[in-house]
């Protein structure tokens, strides 16, 4: 394992940039289910690759970057 990789290694930050307001029920399930709340509102969450079936469901709402 790479020394300088630490606690971030393994995880993503996910922020709400878009209103789940109008979309389908499906995509703001995803959205509540990374634990995001409201616009604005950013997570630190695992890089699963449950997890990132539900960004991509709802990856024209979001921005994910690496922490």
């Amino acid at each position: 394992m790479n020394a300088g990789a630490g606690a971030a290694a393994g995880q993503l930050k996910v922020t709400l940039v878009g209103s789940v307001h109008g979309q389908l029920k499906s995509i703001a399930a995803s959205v509540r289910g990374l634990g995001l709340r409201r616009r604005h509102h950013t997570v630190l969450i695992a890089d699963t690759a449950e997890n990132r079936g539900m960004i991509r469901a709802a990856n024209h709402l979001l921005r994910v970057e690496r922490p």
